[in-house]
């Protein structure tokens, strides 16, 4: 007796409207976290995104899992320049700066307070997406150290921390208004980092474990 071969099922893909709609949804999401905060209606998000509120719910069918959208494709973007920065070679503590300014075009420090304690952290997404990046970041700031450009008493909590803050916008100010000073206070930092070091930092090195214990 012959056993029957068994019939494998096609997964449908998403059709290519669907994946432009949820593009379009993480997008105006990003946008309004950045201007109001996470609590932004999502009628408000579907409105700037324009299509139906249904359409959000079936892509998200809550706030933590857009916001998590929105900060896992913040990170992927951030980790896929990070990778061409890296493969390209060139001036370390260039690529350094220039991770800078693109951290800072991204909305990081308007972002991270978005993972606050009540936010799902051991999410398979998150959690493989913010360790690519911190692997990436990490690789980033000892290329410039091993180079002699970076000042030694530095390390990847310091460099976070001060991007995180410095592009962080300011309470009651719409972010758009501090664009123009955000590069350029973010110039001074860099310059502030630059090996050989001019002054004695206090306190120690904020070190990727130590931000993991905070």
């Amino acid at each position: 007796m012959e056993t029957a071969t068994p019939v494998k099922r096609r997964v449908p893909r998403p059709r290519a409207d669907a994946l432009r709609n949820r593009e379009r949804i993480v997008a105006a999401a990003r946008e309004m976290f950045v201007e109001f905060g996470p609590d932004v209606p999502f009628d408000e998000i579907a409105r700037r995104a324009g299509v139906g509120n249904a359409t959000v719910y079936r892509n998200f069918p809550d706030r933590d899992a857009l916001a998590r959208e929105v900060v896992c494709s913040v990170m992927d973007r951030t980790s896929e320049w990070i990778e061409s920065a890296l493969a390209e070679g060139g001036d370390a503590f260039q690529a350094l700066s220039d991770f800078v300014h693109f951290a800072a075009d991204e909305r990081i420090g308007a972002l991270c307070p978005m993972l606050s304690e009540a936010f799902d952290q051991n999410h398979p997404d998150l959690f493989a997406a913010r360790e690519r990046t911190v692997d990436l970041v990490e690789a980033l700031t000892r290329r410039a150290r091993e180079a002699g450009q970076l000042r030694p008493d530095v390390e990847f909590g310091d460099l976070m921390i001060a991007v995180t803050q410095l592009t962080r916008p300011l309470p009651g100010t719409a972010c758009q208004g501090i664009d123009r000073f955000v590069h350029r206070h973010l110039q001074l930092f860099l310059d502030g980092l630059r090996a050989p070091a001019r002054s004695v930092l206090l306190g120690v090195a904020v070190t990727v474990e130590d931000l993991r214990t905070a």
